[in-house]
C-alpha cells in the first residue's frame, strides 16, 4: 500500500510539473514570433490591454488563440493516439491507423475543388464529417466475419481506406492545380491564422473526448490484458470498444478539423507517456494529454524560425522532431508489443 501511494505521488508530483511546463510553453508561443513580444508585453496584454498597442493585439488576436489551439490539438492527437494503441495492442498504431486523417484530407480537397468552399469554418465542420465517415467505414469493415472486431482486422481495414482516400485525394488535386495551392497548407498541418472561432467550434467535442477518455481509462487497463481475460473478469468488451472509438473519432476528428494532419503525435507521445506512467491509462491518459500540447507548442514555436520571415508548418515540425525519438525509442528498446 505504501508503495502504490508513494508511485502514485511521485506520478501526480510530475503531472502537476508538466502542467507547469506546459503553461510556460503556452507564454512562450505568444512571445516568439516574427515580430518581438517581451515576456512582460505578452504578461501585460493580459491586466492591462491597450487596443493602441501593436504587441497587445498580436498577443490577442493571433498569438493567443494560435496557442491554444496548438495546445488542444496536441493533447486531443496524444489522447486518442494512446487508445487506439490500447484498443488495437499495437504501439505503432496512430489516428491514420482509423484512416480518420485521410478522410478528413479527403474531404477537404473534395470541398474545395468540385463544390468550391473556401470558407475556413465550413472546411472545418466538412473535413469533421469526412473523418467521422472515414472511421466508421474501418469500424464497420474491421467488424466483419466471424470473429468480429480484431485488432489485425482494424489495422487492416484502416491501412486499404486510408489508400483509397489518399489516391483519391492525390487524383483530385493533379485535375485542379488552383485547389492544390489553396488546401496545401492545411494538408500538411499548420495552426497558424486559427482564430477563436475554429476552436468553440470543435472545443464540445474535444472535452467531450478529454472527459470520456478518462472515465474509460480503467476499463483501458482491463481491455489490454486481451480479449478473453477481459471478458472473463465481466467487462463487455463490444461496449468499451465502441466506446472508445467514439472518444477517438471526436479527438482524432475535431484535431484535424482545425489544423489538418498533424502526424507523429498520436504514435510517439503515448509511449513516452509510458516512461513515467507505466501501463496504467489512468495515468496515461492526463500524460498522453500534457506531453501532447507541450510537443505541439514546441514544434509550432520552432515552426516560426527555421525559414524567417516564412512559416513552416507544425505538421513538418512534428515529423522532423517525431521521427528521430521514436526512432531513438524504438532503439533503446522501450516499445514493446
Amino acid at each position: 500500500m505504501e508503495r502504490l501511494f508513494a508511485g502514485n505521488l511521485s506520478k501526480g508530483s510530475g503531472l502537476a510539473f508538466g502542467f507547469l511546463v506546459l503553461i510556460a510553453f503556452v507564454f512562450a508561443s505568444m512571445v516568439y514570433g516574427a515580430t518581438p513580444i517581451s515576456w512582460s508585453e505578452a504578461y501585460h496584454s493580459f491586466t492591462q490591454y491597450d487596443d493602441t498597442s501593436n504587441a497587445h493585439i498580436i498577443v490577442q488576436t493571433s498569438r493567443m488563440p494560435r496557442a491554444f489551439t496548438a495546445a488542444a490539438i496536441g493533447a486531443c492527437l496524444a489522447v486518442a493516439g494512446s487508445l487506439i494503441q490500447g484498443l488495437t495492442r499495437n504501439p505503432l498504431a496512430d489516428p491514420s491507423v482509423l484512416g480518420i486523417n485521410f478522410g478528413a484530407s479527403f474531404m477537404i480537397v473534395f470541398s474545395v475543388t468540385v463544390l468550391s468552399v473556401s470558407s475556413l469554418p465550413a472546411l472545418t465542420a466538412l473535413s469533421f464529417v469526412g473523418a467521422t465517415v472515414a472511421a466508421v467505414a474501418v469500424y464497420l469493415l474491421g467488424s466483419l466475419g466471424r470473429d468480429g472486431l480484431t485488432p489485425l482486422k482494424i489495422i487492416l481495414a484502416g491501412a486499404a481506406l486510408s489508400a483509397l482516400f489518399s489516391s483519391f485525394t492525390q487524383g483530385m488535386l493533379v485535375l485542379d492545380e488552383q485547389g492544390l495551392n489553396e488546401v496545401i497548407f492545411w494538408l500538411t498541418g499548420s495552426v497558424a491564422g486559427r482564430s477563436f472561432e475554429m476552436l468553440q467550434a470543435v472545443l464540445p467535442l474535444m472535452v467531450v473526448g478529454w472527459i470520456g477518455s478518462l472515465w474509460i481509462s480503467r476499463h483501458m487497463n482491463v481491455l489490454t490484458m486481451g480479449e478473453d481475460t477481459a471478458q472473463g473478469l465481466g467487462q463487455r468488451t463490444l461496449f468499451i470498444k465502441l466506446g472508445a472509438g467514439m472518444i477517438i473519432v471526436a479527438l482524432a476528428g475535431s484535431s484535424v478539423a482545425v489544423a489538418g494532419p498533424v502526424g507523429f503525435i498520436g504514435l510517439v507521445v503515448p509511449t513516452i507517456a509510458r516512461l513515467f506512467a507505466g501501463n496504467d491509462y489512468r495515468w496515461i491518459i492526463p500524460y498522453s494529454a500534457v506531453l501532447g500540447a507541450i510537443l505541439v507548442l514546441a514544434a509550432d514555436i520552432a515552426a516560426r524560425f527555421v525559414i524567417q520571415p516564412e512559416e513552416l508548418p507544425v505538421g513538418v515540425m512534428t515529423a522532423i522532431i517525431g521521427i528521430p525519438a521514436f526512432i531513438a525509442i524504438a532503439r533503446k528498446g522501450i516499445v514493446k508489443k
